[in-house]
């Protein structure tokens, strides 16, 4: 009643091609979008994560670190996923490997 013969009819065989590239067509600002992403949020902060895999790894015994939480501290024991800083004479704490945010150069603690 309401709805038109229009609707009924099927589209052309010629034009069914050209649905095709449109589509395709469509699709490039999404892709082009998620290439954007990749190479200015995601693949930055996998470098990164990397970056403080490897240095959270090769910590020793004796090394100056600041933790996420902004303690500073001389590791004195290693284990596999906590290390005990020394943060004042006698004073230790244990902290999960991860929260270690950045080694300090050796002799900046006093």
């Amino acid at each position: 009643m309401f709805i038109s013969s229009a609707f009924a009819q099927t589209a052309p065989a010629a034009a069914a091609g050209g649905d095709m590239q449109s589509s395709l067509m469509g699709m490039l600002p999404l892709v082009l979008m998620f290439v954007v992403l990749w190479f200015v949020m995601i693949r930055p902060q996998m470098k990164k994560a990397k970056e403080h895999k490897a240095m959270v790894e090769s910590l020793t015994k004796g090394d100056e670190v600041v933790t996420g939480g902004g303690m500073l501290g001389r590791v004195s024991k290693l284990g596999e996923s906590y290390i005990s800083l020394e943060i004042a004479n006698g004073v230790e704490i244990q902290v999960q490997r991860v929260a270690v945010a950045q080694v300090l150069p050796k002799g900046t603690l006093k």
